[in-house]
């Protein structure tokens, strides 16, 4: 199972990213999933939610912050997820991970972070 993000930058408050998350090694299809991230200064057991996307696309939900400025996506045919970020804050500073969600007894995997960094 990989789990691959990209996208990351270094942008000016107000400005957009458009984040990917490239799997491999299992039924992309299958799976809900999910972005997290990582502000700085906070431990691993701290990741904040910040979208998550059920397999078939139809449902998404979105933590409070970035509600009407964070669009969460997919295309199961390229194994593929997205987070679209515009109106971009300081605050959403941070390491954003790639998630796949728990199914019954499969392990939930995590990709190696791609780093967003938003400047005043």
């Amino acid at each position: 199972v990989q789990l691959v993000e990209s996208g990351g930058d270094s942008v000016q408050a107000g400005g957009s990213l458009r984040l990917s998350c490239a799997t491999s090694g299992f039924r992309f299809s299958l799976f809900t999933m999910s972005w997290y991230r990582q502000a700085p200064g906070k431990r691993v057991v701290e990741r904040e939610l910040v979208a998550r996307i059920t397999s078939d696309g139809l449902s998404t939900e979105y933590v409070d912050s970035v509600k009407g400025r964070f669009t969460i996506s997919r295309d199961n045919a390229k194994r593929t997820m997205y987070l679209e970020m515009s109106s971009l804050k300081p605050e959403d500073t941070g390491v954003y991970y790639c998630y796949r969600d728990p199914m019954g007894p499969t392990p939930t995997y995590w990709g190696q972070g791609t780093q967003v960094t938003v400047s005043s």
